[in-house]
């Protein structure tokens, strides 16, 4: 069997691992013409680790990152709204609070491939079945043929286009700068993953190796505002005025080439992933919006699946169909789980937020608790 990976990013490359670890014959072609990811600090929760042990890819990926003890939300004067202490999870599930620059994840996870499997700066421009083939141009002319194509080409995947034209991303209503940087001498816990709900938008800063910072700041506003792109660093610590410190000093102390804007955007749950012998995996099949830090860790658990149905059935359609069974519903409710909480993180009105606030202080801390482990636990 040979089969072909659309889309260098981190579903991709977590899945040809999975099935070049089996022998499976494993090609990744991305478009870009360096594997430069887009993006600055990327979270990865149990689940996630959970799914990299199985890949093998673990430990380099801990040598890399930083592993964190607590998940706080405050307000703009600095008070707890909710503090989820990841360390008891972390004990049952392995490493549950975990962040890394992105760009370190993905050079671990490209080191991993088999050598001269991965094709830089070949974009896809049109896949056609006949029978159980699959043929794949490309931009530059050339062609390829496989017995599985997986579709991994993110949200705005030109596979799934071509599949399905009314699945196209919907805005969330805002936006998001994110940067990472060298600590500008502010006092930072170091030990805890930290987000601040203000009337003018959300904040969120983790700490990094190297004694860097990475940070996100999303803010309400028109879809791809032309005022929201141009904002500089400046500007932006200036729209959060009277947050707590060290907010807008390590927002003031970005560079404008450090930073990194865009909407917010995610995919309304589609019914099915597979067609025929195309499989959409990670953000081509279910974009999320970054709330639940779940991004990455689907696209893991996508992979790792896949990996296991193809290993465990005995026809390529059994394993497809078993993919998809194990991964639409549990998708689809991140998906929707994690709009939902933008939306109530992003209230500007003051008596929302007043109840919003008041009511995360009064939850007890084992429901939370509950809510994460149900994240936590996979089934593979």
């Amino acid at each position: 069997m040979k089969v072909i990976v659309i889309g260098g990013g981190i579903g991709g490359l977590c899945a040809a691992i999975a099935l070049q670890k089996q022998g499976i014959e494993t090609l990744v072609y991305e478009a870009a013409p360096e594997l430069k990811p887009v993006g600055a600090g990327v979270g990865l929760a149990a689940n996630a680790m959970q799914g990299l042990a199985r890949l093998g890819v673990a430990d380099a990926v801990i040598a890399r990152g930083k592993e964190l003890e607590a998940l706080t939300i405050f307000d703009e004067h600095d008070n707890i709204i909710t503090n989820q202490d990841t360390r008891l999870l972390s004990r049952k599930y392995g490493i549950s609070n975990f962040v890394i620059h992105r760009a370190d994840l993905h050079d671990v996870l490209a080191q991993h491939l088999k050598a001269g499997t991965l094709y830089l700066n070949k974009r896809c421009q049109n896949v056609s079945q006949l029978g159980d083939k699959i043929t794949i141009d490309f931009a530059d002319g050339a062609q390829d043929s496989a017995d599985l194509l997986i579709a991994a080409d993110g949200i705005n995947s030109i596979i799934r286009q071509q599949l399905l034209p009314h699945s196209k991303p919907r805005y969330a209503g805002y936006t998001c700068w994110r940067g990472v940087i060298q600590n500008p001498g502010v006092e930072l816990n170091t030990m805890i993953s930290a987000e601040t709900w203000a009337p003018q938008g959300r904040v969120g800063m983790a700490p990094l190796p190297g004694n860097r910072i990475y940070w996100y700041a999303c803010i309400n506003a028109p879809e791809q505002s032309e005022q929201m792109r141009h904002m500089t660093p400046t500007q932006l610590a200036k729209h959060f005025t009277g947050v707590h410190a060290p907010v807008q000093l390590v927002l003031a102390a970005t560079k404008p080439e450090e930073l990194i804007w865009g909407d917010i955007n995610d995919l309304k749950p589609l019914k099915k992933f597979v067609y025929n012998r195309i499989v959409l995996l990670g953000d081509a099949a279910h974009a999320t919006t970054p709330n639940m830090g779940q991004g990455a860790c689907q696209a893991i658990e996508d992979a790792v699946v896949l990996g296991q149905c193809l290993e465990q059935k005995p026809t390529i359609a059994e394993a497809l169909a078993s993919y998809e069974k194990r991964r639409l519903a549990r998708t689809a409710k991140v998906v929707r789980l994690s709009r939902m909480l933008g939306w109530v993180s992003q209230w500007e009105n003051p008596l929302l937020i007043k109840a919003r606030n008041a009511i995360f202080r009064a939850t007890p801390a084992f429901v939370t608790q509950h809510q994460m482990e149900d994240l936590y636990r996979v089934d593979f």
